[in-house]
């Protein structure tokens, strides 16, 4: 089984020390979001076959890599770096930082432990095609020999979504708006090409529609064969997505939806920042739940 930490919340910047608590303990139960009873994921060392870490910061999570690492559980940490103004991103770390971060887990596991996520694009007057452009050529160039992997997606103007951003916007005073198809043909093409020079495959996380682009592939997120590669034998796992389209292999996620503080107006798993503020407020490391309302 391959366990996901999490695409519904930042559980390295955030919640590691009751990710530790949770391997201790050999399992952690999880809110079902889509209501009924919540489900128990067995953590054990012979029930893990590998590790996806999602996150915008790996520094407070050295000690859970460290535990991962000493029970031989291979892992792949895809740290998303955007460099977006702070309209965008309240309270996310430098580029710099993140970058660094990356190359500290090249270093130490290998590249194809490390993927980088320009995820998701986002299309304002703070950010038009010729921002995104000049920005990913500066940090691919910085990322070169660091992954061979860039992941992106353009933002799904999903209903919540669209509200956090209307809301960031009257506050910065920018626009947004949700791109044509050409608009993204030809976005993407630019940075595939870009990717290319730096030595990365861009991929295209589930949105197969424009995954004939030249030197677009499509992504597969949770990655049984990159969990191969890091762990230098087989990780079984069948393909399961999450959603139509998605490549995934299949996996268990640890996480609950609007639990992250980050405040990035442009998040599809928080739906109002205060709630995620309180819940993480609320937190308690030493529960069998990462946040659990009204647990059974």
């Amino acid at each position: 089984m391959i366990v996901s930490a999490s695409y519904r919340t930042d559980i390295p910047a955030f919640y590691g020390r009751w990710f530790l608590n949770r391997l201790e303990a050999g399992y952690a139960r999880v809110v079902n979001p889509y209501g009924g009873p919540p489900g128990q994921v067995d953590l054990t060392p012979a029930a893990v076959d590998g590790f996806v870490f999602w996150t915008r910061n790996l520094a407070p999570f050295g000690a859970a890599l460290d535990a991962v690492d000493a029970r031989g559980t291979p892992f792949v940490a895809q740290v998303t770096v955007t460099a977006y103004p702070r309209a965008l991103e309240r309270s996310v770390i430098a580029w710099d930082d993140a970058v660094a971060q990356l190359r500290a887990v090249r270093d130490r596991w290998g590249p194809r432990a490390a993927v980088w996520r320009y995820d998701p694009i986002v299309l304002t007057t703070l950010t038009p095609p010729v921002w995104h452009r000049d920005t990913f050529a500066r940090l691919a160039a910085a990322l070169r020999g660091v992954t061979d992997e860039v992941t992106v997606s353009f933002m799904q103007p999903y209903r919540k979504t669209a509200r956090n951003l209307d809301a960031a916007a009257r506050v910065a005073g920018f626009s947004w708006h949700a791109p044509v198809a050409e608009e993204e043909r030809a976005l993407l093409a630019t940075l595939s090409g870009i990717a290319a020079e730096n030595g990365m495959a861009l991929t295209l996380c589930t949105q197969p529609d424009l995954a004939d682009v030249p030197g677009v592939q499509a992504a597969r997120c949770v990655d049984a064969a990159r969990l191969s590669d890091v762990a230098g034998a087989p990780v079984a796992a069948r393909q399961k997505g999450n959603r139509p389209g998605c490549l995934c292999a299949e996996s268990r996620d640890i996480g609950a939806y609007d639990t992250c503080p980050h405040g990035c107006a442009y998040c599809y798993a928080v739906s109002s920042r205060t709630t995620a503020r309180t819940r993480f407020q609320a937190h308690d490391p030493e529960g069998e739940f990462l946040f659990a309302v009204n647990p059974r």
